[in-house]
């Protein structure tokens, strides 16, 4: 029953991520609170992994493998969504963008694993991202000449980081402990992003609350328990299948942000969360497949 739980879990922990950034946004440069959040990530798995006695990766492959998932999967992706947005790109643009993961996901799984991806899936795969659609229309009003090429390719960048990310993991990181292989890849991410981070901006981080409220969420709720729980999924089930859960997000965040900033939820929008939840309930619907 709880590991039934998990995928839900996961979505309403992912889903807060949105509502972290934008408490921290106006008071922080994007790539500066990325890298104080992947060290403070970084010391939290070294900590429990150094609690329970968890084994770390041997040899140099072993390390390259969950540096590079690092990389693809939190600085490229959390990058690139962090500095689009904070540089003037609409977020439902940005949520749009992210959300053509799941379905590059779906082609690039037979080609890279050997997955198949049926019909089923791929209804469910198509619904889902016309359910999220529908909850990101009111967002998508905008003047597609008022978008900067820069962070339009900075969000695309991060859609293929997080897919590519998914891809690679589930191809090497089967054996892997999930305490200290998130460990490494929060190590590769902040290698790649304090260069970035140095070259690029002033280093600001204001000490008012909501800087500390978003990192500490940032790095124990959303680093620590929701990539703990990504990663844990992607090893049980196929990439697919994990990737059409990322359709449940618009809704669950359009939801946090009514409940929270009091921000307008319409009927077409509502509708849009049942075709996306029919969707992704059709996508993840099956046997156990023989990878799990």
């Amino acid at each position: 029953m709880l590991e039934r739980l998990l995928p839900l879990f996961f979505v309403l922990i992912w889903s807060t991520g949105f509502i972290a950034a934008r408490l921290v946004v106006p008071h922080s440069d994007p790539l500066t609170f990325l890298c104080y959040r992947y060290l403070l990530t970084v010391a939290a798995f070294v900590a429990i992994a150094a609690a329970v006695g968890a084994p770390w990766p041997r040899g140099v492959r072993a390390w390259a493998n969950a540096l590079i998932a690092g990389v693809l999967l939190q600085g490229i992706y959390l990058g690139g969504v962090f500095w689009a947005v904070s540089h003037g790109l609409p977020a439902g643009i940005a949520a749009l963008v992210v959300g053509l993961q799941p379905l590059l996901t779906a082609l690039l799984a037979f080609p890279l694993l050997g997955e198949t991806v049926g019909a089923r899936k791929w209804i469910g795969i198509v619904l889902g991202f016309g359910g999220a659609l529908l909850v990101l229309e009111p967002r998508l009003a905008v003047d597609v000449q008022d978008i900067s090429p820069g962070p339009l390719v900075a969000v695309f960048a991060a859609m293929l980081g997080i897919t590519l990310g998914t891809i690679w993991q589930k191809r090497t990181g089967a054996a892997a402990d999930i305490r200290t292989n998130a460990a490494v890849q929060f190590i590769g991410a902040a290698v790649v992003t304090i260069p970035v981070m140095l070259l690029t901006e002033d280093g600001r981080f204001e000490m008012v609350w909501q800087n500390w409220v978003g990192l500490l969420w940032s790095s124990l709720g959303l680093s620590v328990g929701a990539i703990s729980l990504l990663l844990f999924l992607i090893r049980r089930g196929s990439v697919a299948s994990v990737a059409s859960l990322f359709y449940l997000v618009p809704p669950v965040v359009a939801v946090l942000a009514y409940l929270l900033f009091s921000e307008t939820l319409n009927g077409l929008q509502v509708a849009g969360m049942l075709v996306a939840a029919a969707g992704v309930g059709i996508a993840s619907r099956g046997p156990r497949e023989a990878a799990q």
